[in-house]
Order: structure tokens, then C-alpha cells, then sequence
């Protein structure tokens, strides 16, 4: 082979060697295999804690005593607090402090949805008509008024009160030194002028027995007039008419007027002695418990137990028994009666004791008689 053709055979050998490894096939890169994406455990949606049912809301409007009166607004308002305590409701009250309150404050609760809306006092009787009838498919209850015909969603609560006041006309004639008594009203209306029509005609009664001449200053059950003081929330007119009657004799007072009943205890309290006592009966509450500052001076009260008509009236709304129409409180259920004499027992013989048992039974039986325009 020729010197000159080597060099060129090497060049030739060397670019086929390069040739063939280009030629020759490359595997393309596999991928490392991936894994599936780890699942998350289906989670549900968060729930809410189970909130509580709203609580059966009982509302009550008084007249313009105001909820603590110690009289019939503070005792139907026990019947409320009886029912929170008793049943689990929620209570409520708005206050009227005058007359123009009346319908502004059950439209109130109305506006709040109550369950049932309890007025109290027969001043509130046209305002909660009204109401009652602009919405029938409320329930309502009035303290001390009825109404004539009834009517469905109000349950009126009214008392028998003259048969309680009776008894107590009755005792005051059998315990008066002077022979004189007292009686006077916050205003003539009916709920008020029951009480001293059936004391005057408990006077009487001890008269017509016994053969006495006690006299009562305040109410003729002829005329059917009184003394009134036209308020029931101004205690120092309370004060001022009775001292006004004790200056006339009387040595013992029913002050039959909300709050100005208390200003009437403050001036027999302030009268009383040990040699020439005076005495106070309360009413609506046994005033021993709801005025105890002047428990050494109340003789009894006559009692509408409110409180046990109004928690009742809630029971009936709560379980579906409501039905409107009137219940009536008297002697024979429990709904009046004579509070005990208390610190007083003492001043009342026993021979009076037996008597007053006796006349109750003859109220109950039918055999003493009451004012037919009184009749509940």
C-alpha cells in the first residue's frame, strides 16, 4: 500500500467508527413512575351546637300603681315570678304610668311576640278589648275586669270581692271601740266600690244581729257615693282622708286605693295608741306580708289571691288548654277570703271567730245574700 494512501484510509476508518455510534438508538429517559396523589378524608361540614328554644315569654302591662303597688299589680305579678320559677317561662312587665300608657305598652309586647299579654285592672278593660280583637290569634287575660259576652283569646280574671269584704265589715263592727268605721276608694269604678259595698252591708249585718249602731263613714249602699281620692298612686291623699275620718271617730280604715292605701296606714300608725288603737285592713294582698312596717296595726285584709288565678291562666296557655271567657275567684274556691289576724289574733275573741265562721258559711250556702249589681 502506497505511504501516501494510509493517512487517508485512517481518516476514512475513523469517521465510519463515528458514524456508526451515531447511528445507533438511545432508549428515551423513563420518567420514575409517580404515585397517586394521597386522598384526604372526606370531612362533613361542621354542625352547630343546638341552640335553645326560646322560653315561653309572659308579659304583663300595669295600671299606673306601678308593678310594686302591694296590691293587685305586685300580687298578679307574684303570679308571673310563680311561673318562671315553676314552669321555666320568661317574664316580663312595662308600667303605665298614665292612662295614655295603656295601649302603647301591650302594643309593645305585642311587637315582641309574647306568648300571652296579662293586663291588670279594670282601667286597662277597653285597651286590651281592643287589642285582643285586633288580634285573635293572640291570648290574653285581664286581672279584675270581665267582659259581657266573653270573649275567645281573653281570659278575664275577675273576684267575687264583696263576700270577703263582708266578712270583714262584719269583724270591724264586732272590734270597733267608737262605733265608727272608715272605708275610701282610689276611684268609683267597680272593682273598687265591691269592697265597700260588701263592708258597709258586713256592718250592717252585725248590726241587724246584734242590735248596734256602728256606722260607716265613706259609702252609702243607697246612693252608692263615697269617699274617693281619685288617684291611686298619691299617698298623702291617703293620709289626708284618713285622718279625716279618725277625726270624725272611725278606729278603723279599708283603704281601698292601690298605693294610697299605704299613706292611710301611715296615719293610723301615727294615731294609734295603747289606751285608743286604730287599726288598718288591707286589701288585693295580705298586707302583713306586703306591708310589714305596719303589721302591729292590720286587723286582716281582704285578699284576691291573684297570684294563683294569673299562674293558672299561664298553665292553660302553655298547654294548650287556653279558653277565653271569665273565672271567677270567691269564697268557695279560694279566690277571697280574710288574710289571718296575725299580730292582732289577740283583739278578736273567740266568740267573734265562731260568728264570722258561721257567716261565711251562710255566704257560702246562699243564705246571706249580696248586692245582685255586684254579682261576677
Amino acid at each position: 500500500m502506497s505511504k501516501k494512501l494510509f493517512p487517508i484510509l485512517a481518516v476514512l476508518l475513523v469517521a465510519a467508527m463515528v458514524l456508526t455510534a451515531c447511528a445507533t438508538p438511545t432508549a428515551a429517559p423513563t420518567e420514575a413512575p409517580t404515585t397517586a396523589a394521597p386522598t384526604e378524608a372526606p370531612t362533613e361540614a361542621p354542625t352547630e351546637a343546638p341552640t335553645e328554644a326560646p322560653k315561653f315569654l309572659v308579659c304583663q302591662v300595669t295600671d299606673t300603681g306601678g308593678i310594686d303597688d302591694k296590691s293587685f299589680n305586685a300580687t298578679a305579678w307574684k303570679g308571673v315570678e310563680d311561673a318562671v320559677t315553676q314552669l321555666g317561662v320568661e317574664g316580663k312587665y312595662l308600667e303605665s304610668k298614665e292612662i295614655a300608657d295603656f295601649e302603647k305598652n301591650i302594643n309593645a309586647f305585642i311587637d315582641q311576640k309574647c306568648d300571652i299579654i296579662i293586663t291588670v285592672g279594670f282601667l286597662l278593660g277597653d285597651a286590651t278589648k281592643a287589642a285582643a280583637e285586633a288580634h285573635p290569634d293572640l291570648k290574653f287575660s285581664i286581672v279584675d275586669n270581665s267582659y259581657y259576652p266573653p270573649i275567645d283569646n281573653i281570659v278575664s280574671q275577675a273576684f267575687q270581692t264583696d263576700e270577703a269584704a263582708f266578712l270583714a265589715g262584719y269583724l270591724s263592727a264586732g272590734v270597733t271601740k267608737t262605733g265608727k268605721v272608715g272605708t275610701f276608694g282610689g276611684m268609683n269604678i267597680p272593682t273598687v266600690s265591691i269592697f265597700m259595698d260588701g263592708y258597709a252591708r258586713g256592718v250592717a249585718y252585725y248590726n241587724e244581729k246584734h242590735g248596734t249602731t256602728v256606722e260607716v263613714l265613706g259609702w252609702s249602699t243607697e246612693t252608692k257615693e263615697g269617699s274617693f281620692t281619685n288617684d291611686f298612686s298619691d299617698q298623702q291623699k291617703g293620709n289626708d282622708t284618713a285622718v279625716s275620718m279618725m277625726d270624725e271617730g272611725a278606729d278603723i280604715i279599708v283603704p281601698v286605693a292601690g298605693p294610697v292605701g299605704l299613706g292611710a296606714a301611715a296615719a293610723v300608725k301615727a294615731r294609734t295608741t295603747a289606751e285608743n288603737p286604730v287599726y288598718i285592713i288591707g286589701v288585693d294582698s295580705d298586707w302583713f306580708l306586703t306591708a310589714p312596717d305596719y303589721a302591729d296595726i292590720e286587723l286582716t285584709s281582704i285578699m284576691k289571691n291573684m297570684d294563683v288565678t294569673t299562674l293558672n291562666v299561664i298553665k292553660s296557655a302553655m298547654d294548650g288548654t287556653f279558653k277565653g271567657g271569665n273565672t271567677i275567684g270567691n269564697l268557695a274556691n279560694g279566690g277571697v277570703g280574710l288574710a289571718p289576724f296575725h299580730n292582732l289574733d289577740g283583739v278578736v275573741s273567740a266568740e267573734l271567730k265562731a260568728e264570722l265562721d258561721q257567716v261565711k258559711a251562710d255566704l257560702l250556702s246562699g243564705a246571706i245574700t249580696l248586692n245582685p249589681e255586684y254579682k261576677q
